[in-house]
């Protein structure tokens, strides 16, 4: 029992630190729009800093983190020296130091030439000059944020999530301060001061409690330790895998460009919008459960695996569910509050609100996903994801090729998306079942029959709130609508919290129950 407090608690805080972080990168978002404009320079800065932004998807932050986590943490379990746990942290860093200084290099000398084939859609000289000058500093964020991932990485496996976790929210205040305090001085390099000084931060920030722990950054660079050779050998199919969603979404936005005006940015808004939770609550459980999933099979403890898979799942139930359905039932309105402005119309609204409903029936199905492909990786079988995924890949893309075309237009191509995970999802379950024998799925139904049953009171609050407000999301943004929108969700807010209590939903109940004792 207190081993579940102590999860869902440390769950809870990394949600908050992720809700802050997500929070402050709208914040971000919005300063860059208002001090550069929505377009011209502001296009430049982001697009130009979109790509080491999405290669870091690459190294450690991303399709290497699934790799070295699961070795990491059973080689800490299986240890009580720290040797060999030191040996691959430092293997890592001599790794990322082999893999990205010479890029660096390559990409500062030839900004220019780089970014005219990879922003094509560049065509006047200034932004071109413009977008190459800042390239030049935003490459080297690649190299701070794969040597913190590391910090983070080994952080996590030893079991501390609250410094990695709070780590992310410095990058946003750097960047945040260094346009609003120098962009009068030096223009758009305001936000290369904020990246470069961001991703420094979060290593700095990190380092006592990584020297704490017995690691440190010195690079080895002899990379023939099997450890390191076993992490090489997961990465490559972690990142055939995460390659196959991208090229997915690829896909669905090049089906929405041929359909109805606006189809496009109906699909990326809503996905936004769909990522807000899903970052929050899938991401930061998966972060807490995948370093300890690996414990329990490098110590053999089959029993505690199968409770931390069962806890996962439901964790993620009650915490997507709801999620899902105040997307679905007041989407229009959160777009409206955030969006409807200028011009983006109401019909605008409208579509992106379908969308997003269309998405939100698959936002359990796709956090359960991620968090079951967590527990091959942690047992160090990546050919059952990759495989499973290249079907969801499929699926995805027959029913976007048949629904696309309905009535349903671009919202067919989110349910594609949603019905893909969800079989996924259920193939998942079943191999599972199969590789551990038995599922403890009477506590999941358990959580699910209470969850169904908290639903039913929130449901009614926002048909009676809807019925009582009118449509008032057609105005589009206002204060008056924005307050309206806080009451909406404080009280939905405040319903579920109360029948989770009542029905005595085990995840509140565990953190309540520890904070008291706190007290």
């Amino acid at each position: 029992m207190m081993a579940k407090q102590n999860t869902s608690r440390t769950a809870f805080t990394v949600m908050v630190c992720t809700l802050i972080s997500r929070i402050l990168g709208f914040v971000r978002i919005g300063v860059i729009t208002a001090v550069f404009g929505a377009g011209g320079k502001a296009d430049v800065i982001n697009l130009t800093f979109s790509i080491p932004n999405n290669l870091r998807k690459l190294s450690a932050e991303g399709a290497l983190s699934s790799a070295f986590i699961p070795v990491l943490s059973r080689t800490i379990a299986a240890e009580k020296n720290g040797v060999k746990s030191k040996k691959i942290v430092r293997n890592l860093i001599g790794f990322q130091l082999l893999l990205l200084v010479p890029l660096s290099v390559i990409c500062i000398i030839f900004s220019e030439p780089l970014i005219r084939v990879v922003l094509a859609e560049f065509n006047e000289p200034w932004q071109i000059e413009l977008s190459s000058g800042l390239f030049r500093w935003f490459i080297n964020y690649l190299l701070f944020i794969s040597i913190s991932a590391v910090i983070i990485g080994a952080l996590n496996s030893s079991g501390h999530f609250l410094i990695p976790a709070i780590t992310p929210i410095l990058f946003s205040i750097c960047v945040i301060s260094s346009i609003l305090l120098l962009h009068q001085s030096i223009g758009p390099y305001s936000m290369a001061v904020g990246v470069v000084a961001g991703g420094l931060a979060q290593i700095l920030f990190q380092l006592p409690k990584f020297s704490k722990y017995g690691f440190d950054l010195k690079p080895d660079f002899s990379l023939r330790n099997e450890e390191f050779r076993q992490i090489v050998r997961q990465w490559l199919p972690v990142l055939a895998t995460s390659s196959i969603l991208t090229i997915t979404q690829t896909i669905a936005f090049r089906f929405a460009s041929g359909l109805a005006e606006g189809s496009t940015s109906a699909l990326t808004y809503a996905i936004v919008y769909w990522q807000f939770p899903y970052g929050i609550f899938s991401a930061s459980i998966s972060t807490v459960l995948f370093p300890k999933m690996a414990k329990q099979i490098a110590v053999d403890d089959g029993e505690g695996l199968l409770d931390t898979i069962q806890y996962g799942i439901r964790y993620l139930a009650v915490l997507l569910i709801p999620s899902a359905i105040f997307l679905s039932m007041y989407g229009h309105e959160i777009i409206s509050v955030t969006l409807q402005r200028g011009h983006f119309s109401a019909e605008n609204t409208s579509m992106t609100a379908r969308v997003l409903t269309a998405y939100s029936l698959g936002l359990f199905s796709t956090g359960a996903y991620n968090f079951l492909q967590r527990y091959f990786y942690s047992g160090g079988n990546y050919r059952t994801p990759f495989i499973v995924t290249s079907v969801v890949a499929v699926i995805d893309v027959a029913l976007s090729l048949w629904l696309k075309e309905t009535f349903l237009g671009v919202g067919g191509l989110a349910i594609a998306n949603s019905a893909a995970f969800t079989a996924g999802l259920v193939v998942l379950l079943i191999l599972v079942r199969r590789r551990e024998g038995r599922f403890h799925g009477r506590r999941i139904l358990i959580t699910f029959c209470k969850i169904i049953l908290a639903m039913i009171p929130f449901i009614i609050f926002l048909n009676i709130l809807r019925n009582f407000t009118g449509n008032w999301w057609v105005s589009g943004s206002s204060l008056k609508n924005l307050i309206l929108l806080a009451c909406g969700f404080t009280g939905s807010c405040i319903l579920i919290l109360s029948m989770y209590k009542f029905l005595k939903i085990e995840m509140l109940d565990d953190i309540l129950r520890r904070g008291r004792k706190k007290a």
